[in-house]
Order: structure tokens, then C-alpha cells, then sequence
């Protein structure tokens, strides 16, 4: 077992305090982009903008990785956007993968389900992987930077006290082992969790839907030999009434969830003397584990109303929380830093206007709505709010046990998936005839295998023309940006994912890999406009 190893993670600084020369400074230092918060979210944010030449600087209230595993669900999506910041096949090699979910009702299997039931993309339907692994990998992707030169640095132990929009700048007031100093940003970013210190000192909230409802997380570190698959059980014997969840994790570490009901004494069932004879009804008392880490949370559907409040950025759990069914939370918040990088870059070299932001609000609360939808119906589903919803959902399990019809209604969590941006600002109609849907402008690009590889790693993170069957210029110079054109064959996965019925065509694809527009042929005007409305200057 590796459980020592693991607790030294938790207790190593990764980033320790060191005196930053800005705390001597007579006036105060203005920098780039500040970002709160060395989370996954954070730490994504500020790899992103650094790997662009961005000057970023991150600060945190803590000098060391979270404690406890925490987020372990890593979907495909935001492994294919870490692989674009240099940590993604890093925390695959680690990681669990899996794609297969079974669905248990009393003592029964009811019915399975495969996550990634196509061939031919580089990254697994999902990893679990502890997030203070996930978090390590990506200080180490910091750490990688900062030896190649790029501009980005972790202030460990710098707690923010005030948050000051003046208009033009950010002016902050950070405290220190060594006192406090004042420091200022063109641009913040909050990635500071669902209890945000920035949005409480702004005077902003949430809104939205309270659960009432208790989950109780272990985390258990046994020799097992159930297969890498999610489990999860509706009114389970070791848990009458409620719900339960099995996932496992690297180093013999195995996760359990839960549910416990709303009225309920935390402190009480957090105790190990209450925990354990719980976990050997479920696991039989003849299994030996340990207790690495114990939690209970109370979820919550909600977001902030916006997003962005002019130089003030929110990302992540700090901008919108949903209940942990799905994996929505670190994974919703990767497509959010991945959505805003981009964006922030061209408007600080002042090729995109500052309004291209406001497109980070309307797609990533197109996103968080969605999340937030999904994530409802999941608990409703899971924690029944009356008798008479408790028998249908009970019903819709036997029928699922038999009848295929029945098992798209079973809601154990609708497990996380891209969002597309259907009617974003940035997307230009769709001119493709017979394109296929999963495609269209607003859509994520789906991974192929090319001969030399895959297709997501060559698309990179700049604007890219991809042509297939289609003639185009190698490069194309407009509104202060080159693209590149990446032309690919008609293969059967290329046609099936790109093509549909058309003869070829001919894609705009955004920095972040989302389809910005599409068109059956080469035309220099069309593509030309339909850049110029995906950086928000139409």
C-alpha cells in the first residue's frame, strides 16, 4: 500500500511562502492576470494563459495540495483539454480508467452501460484519480514552465483580504506570514471553491436549488477484487431506503458514497466508530480496509447570475456548484478555463474586443444550465421527495432490469459530457448540408485517429481551417490572425464524425476546439467573416 506516500502529499508545501519582491515594492506592483485559487481549476486557468505568454500569477491561501481525494472522476473532454496543457497523459498513466457502469436495484443488477461504446479517440470515456494527484501534475506542469521561461508563478500562503474593482484594474489586498501588501491586476480570475471569499467580499451569490439531503464520502484503501467499473446502488440491503456508490482509485484506494438522509447529526457520522460498521455491512465483515479520509456534503444546484462582473472573472465551482452525480464539478470547470483562456488572450493583445468576454458568460452559463439541469433531475431521481415519485422510480427500475426502453430513464447520474454552444454569438449557421449533427458549429470536436496520430492533438490550441476533400490555402491572414489549415482524409471515422452525406468540407475551428462554422467548400469570404464573428466583432 502506498497510503504513507499518499499522506505526504497532503502535508509536503508544494508551494511554499517565499517573499515575493512585490511586498517591498513602494506602489503597488500591477500585473497581467491574478488568479485566486490553486486548485485544478486555478491551476488550469494559469497554465493555459501562461503556455499563451501570458503573465499570470497564482495566489493561494494554502501551500499544499487538497487533502483527501476529493474530485476523482476525470471525463474525456477535460482529459483532452489537459493533454493541450502538457499533464494529460501524465494523469491517464495514473489513473483508473474505466467506461462501464452497472446499475443495482435491492440485491439485483438491473442493467449496465458502456461510456465509450466508439473506437478510435487518444483519451478513456473517464480516469478516477485522486484530485491531490491531479493537483501535483499540474503544479509539476508549473513547475515544467517556469523552467522553460514562461511567466507564471504560485504564491503559497497569500490569502486575499479585499477584492477592488476600480474600473480599469483590480486592486487586491493579500495577507502573508510576513504581513500584507497590496497588489493590483489588469485582469482576476476567482477559482476559489463553492464558498468564493471573492464573490462573498463583492457582494454577490448564487441562485438557485438547496438539497436537502446528506452523503457520506470514505475513502478506503483495501485489497478487492471488484472489477474498475462504477457501481451504483438504488435502495442497496446495507442501505435501505437509500443510495450507494463504488468507485475505485489508484493505490488499492476505493470510494464509497453514501446516502445518509437530511436529518442527520455530521459531526456524529463522521466518526470512525460510526463509519466503519457501515462500510463492513456493505463490504462483509471479513474484508479489511483502512479509513483514509472521511466527508459529508450537503450538494447544491445553483450559479451566479453572471459570470464575469467587468475585470473580475469566475471559474468553476466558485461560479456555479452541482451535486457530485455526473462528475460535473472539476470537469465543468476545465471547460470553463479552457472557454476563457482563449478569449482573455486576444482581448489583451487587442485583436478581440473586451465584449468577446461577454461570450464567456453566455456559453459557459449555457454550460453551467445544463450541468445544473442534469445534476436536478439526478437527485430527483436518486432522493425521491415524495412517496408517489419513490414508486415510479421504483418502477422505472424493475422495467429497466427487462426492457431497454426503460433504462434511459434511470437517472444515477447522467455522467459529464462536452456542452455544445448551440446559438452562441461566436457560431456562424450552419452551412453543411447532411453534416452530421454531433458536428455542428457550437459542438466540440470529436478525436479521430489519423494515421500519424490523433486529430485533437493536431488541431492545437489556435484557430484551425480542417479541410477534407476540400482545397484551401496552407494559411490564410485575417483580422490579425493566421490559420493554419490541417487537411485530413475521408476515412470511415473522419466521415462519420465530419462528413455525414457530404461530398467534403471545410471547418473553422476555435482555439479551444469547438466548432466555430462549416461549409461544404473553400470560400476565402465566408471563412473570413465567420472569424471575425467568433472573436466577437459582429
Amino acid at each position: 500500500m502506498n497510503q504513507m506516500n499518499d499522506k505526504k502529499i497532503f502535508e509536503v508545501p508544494l508551494y511554499a511562502y517565499q517573499r515575493s519582491p512585490d511586498q517591498d515594492a513602494e506602489a503597488p506592483v500591477r500585473r497581467k492576470v491574478v488568479v485566486i485559487g490553486a486548485g485544478p481549476i486555478g491551476l488550469g486557468a494559469a497554465i493555459d494563459l501562461a503556455q499563451q505568454g501570458v503573465e499570470v500569477i497564482v495566489l493561494d491561501d494554502n501551500d499544499k495540495v487538497s487533502f483527501g481525494s476529493r474530485a476523482i472522476c476525470f471525463a474525456k473532454r477535460p482529459l483532452e483539454i489537459l493533454d493541450r496543457l502538457g499533464c494529460g497523459h501524465e494523469m491517464v498513466a495514473k489513473g483508473v480508467e474505466w467506461q462501464l457502469g452497472k446499475v443495482f436495484f435491492d440485491e439485483r443488477q438491473v442493467y449496465e452501460f458502456n461510456l465509450l461504446p466508439e473506437k478510435g479517440h487518444e483519451f478513456p470515456a473517464f480516469i478516477n484519480l485522486q484530485q491531490y494527484y491531479f493537483e501535483e501534475y499540474m503544479v509539476n506542469r508549473v513547475r515544467a514552465l517556469q523552467a522553460e521561461g514562461a511567466p507564471i508563478e504560485i504564491r503559497g500562503r497569500n490569502k486575499v483580504l479585499r477584492v477592488t474593482d476600480t474600473g480599469d484594474h483590480v486592486s487586491l489586498l493579500i495577507d502573508t506570514p510576513e504581513g500584507e501588501y497590496k497588489l493590483e491586476a489588469d485582469w482576476l480570475i476567482a477559482c476559489d471553491g463553492a464558498a468564493s471569499p471573492t464573490r462573498a467580499m463583492m457582494g454577490l451569490d448564487f441562485v438557485g436549488r438547496v438539497f436537502e439531503d446528506n452523503f457520506l464520502i470514505a475513502d478506503v484503501i483495501m485489497e478487492a477484487d471488484f472489477p474498475t467499473e462504477r457501481w451504483f446502488w438504488f435502495d442497496p440491503p446495507f442501505n435501505r431506503g437509500q443510495s450507494a456508490l463504488l468507485h475505485k482509485q489508484p493505490d488499492g484506494v476505493w470510494r464509497i458514497d453514501l446516502q445518509l438522509g437530511w436529518d442527520i447529526d455530521k459531526e456524529e457520522e463522521k466518526k470512525p466508530e460510526n463509519v466503519i460498521p457501515r462500510l463492513k455491512t456493505m463490504l462483509g465483515e471479513d474484508v479489511k480496509f483502512d479509513l483514509e479520509w472521511v466527508s459529508i456534503y450537503t450538494f447544491q444546484c445553483r450559479r451566479m447570475e453572471k459570470f464575469r462582473h467587468n475585470r473580475v472573472i469566475f471559474a468553476g465551482d466558485s461560479a456555479h456548484q452541482v451535486s457530485p452525480f455526473g462528475a460535473r464539478g472539476a470537469n465543468s470547470g476545465l471547460q470553463d478555463t479552457d472557454n476563457l483562456g482563449w478569449k482573455l488572450k486576444l482581448v489583451m493583445d487587442g485583436i478581440a474586443p473586451e465584449s468577446l468576454l461577454d461570450s464567456y458568460d453566455i456559453e459557459r452559463i449555457h454550460g453551467a444550465e445544463e450541468n445544473i439541469l442534469n445534476s436536478s433531475r439526478s437527485t430527483d431521481f436518486i432522493t425521491p421527495k415524495s412517496e408517489m415519485s419513490r414508486v415510479l422510480r421504483d418502477a422505472v427500475l424493475d422495467l429497466s432490469e427487462h426492457y431497454a426502453f426503460a433504462r434511459p430513464l434511470v437517472n444515477s447520474g447522467r455522467l459529464s459530457v462536452p456542452c455544445t454552444y448551440d446559438g452562441s454569438p461566436l457560431n456562424t449557421p450552419d452551412a453543411l448540408p447532411g453534416g452530421p449533427a454531433r458536428s455542428r458549429p457550437g459542438s466540440p470536436c470529436a478525436d479521430a485517429p489519423l494515421g500519424d496520430g490523433y486529430l485533437l492533438s493536431k488541431l492545437g490550441d489556435q484557430f484551425t481551417l480542417l479541410t477534407i476533400g476540400a482545397d484551401a490555402p496552407a494559411t490564410l491572414e485575417a483580422e490579425g490572425l493566421t490559420l493554419t489549415r490541417l487537411a485530413l482524409e475521408a476515412t470511415s471515422d473522419i466521415t462519420e464524425r465530419y462528413l455525414g452525406e457530404a461530398a467534403s468540407a471545410v471547418y473553422l475551428i476555435r482555439p479551444d476546439q469547438h466548432v466555430a462554422a462549416r461549409w461544404p467548400a473553400y470560400d476565402a469570404a465566408a471563412v473570413k467573416a465567420a472569424l471575425k464573428r467568433a472573436i466577437g466583432k459582429e
